[in-house]
């Protein structure tokens, strides 16, 4: 009997150890497997998913994306602290959507002014030819506008009765000239009034005859630009004949705004370029601005003289002009380009990106100052140093917006 109950004992006993071990492997293999599955649910739980092409689509599983439909891709976490109202983008986003950077410097402000104008004669080279003498036109050697004339060439011949009376004069005196010497140098001093040169009252003294016409000579070199006589016409002296301009030295007229006018002084060099002549440039410097502004179309009168030997440029050319003005008032100043600001007219913003190595940008308000050109003067609100969005501002600011963070719509 005893045999029997220790025999059963043991038998019950090996069962219950075989159980035991047996539930050992199988429930501590479950919970490895359980644990595992929960790591890797947890993992992917922390995994994010964004499109590249709209990068404020944020979602806990891959996928589409509900606005271009293209695969989700994960984005990639960074362990730092980042501001919680930067926008976040993905490498690939931010190639697509071509976003570039620079770092802040401090440069020499140079500002870029455009002025447009006309070629205009010298006015000091403009010269009215007149009559010296009453009478009637004969003839007329230059008829038409345009002409070029020479100082010394005849322009027209003139008949006056008045010439012929002080020749006869002339005539008369001669002949007592040493016991008259005074007439005599009165009479020739009538006809030098006239113009008339001693050698040509010499020869009208040897001669012994009347002249009955007066040729008219040019006194300056230039071109005709209006005829003001016909032929048989009487003038009277002092009666202008022709306009002649010389334009071996012309002007050029700039339009300047009022908002330019801080940056001209005189002196400063301007190079500038005429519709007629494309591919020439042509420079000169500031010689005049005009103290008093149009009150029509608001804008001061720039001056450049030109020399214009070869006579290339002509009154009435438009003219368009460019002046770089060195601002020394900001000497060493803070300036970024155009493209880097939004302004929304009370508001300038730019994007300043938060981590070295990842496109993580923060929107900051900024005061700027001139504007040079392409590019501003920054007074407040930047560093140098500091790495700012320069291409693609636009498409993070919207970025910024569809994400609820402050954008240039939204400041808060």
């Amino acid at each position: 009997m005893k045999k029997i109950f220790s025999n059963t004992y043991v038998r019950y006993s090996l069962v219950a150890l075989g159980g035991l071990l047996l539930g050992w492997i199988f429930f501590h293999s479950s919970h490895k497997t359980e644990m595992k599955e929960i790591k890797v649910v947890q993992a992917l739980k922390k995994t994010i998913w964004t499109c590249s092409m709209h990068p404020q689509i944020r979602m806990d599983h891959a996928g589409k994306c509900p606005i271009c439909e293209m695969d989700l891709i994960p984005l990639v976490q960074n362990n730092s602290v980042v501001d919680s109202n930067a926008v976040h983008f993905t490498k690939e986003s931010a190639e697509l959507a071509n976003v570039q950077t620079t770092i802040v410097t401090s440069q020499k402000p140079i500002r870029e002014v455009r002025l447009y104008g006309k070629v205009q004669a010298d006015e000091r080279l403009l010269q009215n030819q007149v009559s010296h003498i009453s009478g009637r036109i004969e003839k007329l050697y230059v008829n038409f506008t345009g002409e070029i004339v020479r100082k010394g060439q005849t322009l027209a011949s003139v008949y006056s009765p008045e010439l012929v009376t002080a020749q006869q004069e002339l005539l008369e005196s001669a002949k007592s000239k040493q016991l008259q010497p005074e007439i005599y140098e009165a009479a020739k001093e009538k006809l030098r009034q006239w113009k008339l040169s001693d050698a040509q009252i010499l020869n009208i003294e040897k001669s012994g005859k009347v002249q009955n016409t007066i040729d008219i000579t040019s006194t300056s070199t230039g071109i005709v630009t209006a005829r003001r006589v016909n032929n048989g016409d009487y003038v009277s002296q002092g009666s202008v004949l022709y306009d002649i301009s010389d334009l071996s030295s012309v002007w050029v007229l700039f339009d300047a705004y009022e908002s330019d006018l801080s940056a001209l002084t005189i002196g400063n060099d301007i190079s500038f370029t005429v519709n007629a002549l494309p591919n020439q440039n042509f420079s000169g410097k500031i010689k005049f601005i005009d103290p008093v502004i149009d009150p029509v179309n608001r804008v001061s009168k720039i001056r450049v003289e030109i020399s214009n030997k070869e006579g290339k440029l002509k009154p009435e050319m438009f003219a368009t002009g460019i002046v770089k003005a060195n601002l020394a008032k900001y000497a060493n100043a803070i300036i970024i380009p155009r493209t880097a600001v939004l302004w929304t007219g009370k508001r300038s913003i730019v994007y300043i990106k938060e981590v070295a190595d990842e496109p993580i940008f923060k929107m900051r308000e900024i005061e700027l100052g001139e504007m040079l050109g392409s590019s501003y003067v920054v007074t407040k609100g930047l560093s140098v140093g500091e790495e700012i969005v320069t291409q693609g501002t636009f498409s993070v600011d919207a970025a910024a917006q569809l994400d609820g963070k402050p954008s240039m719509m939204n400041s808060k």
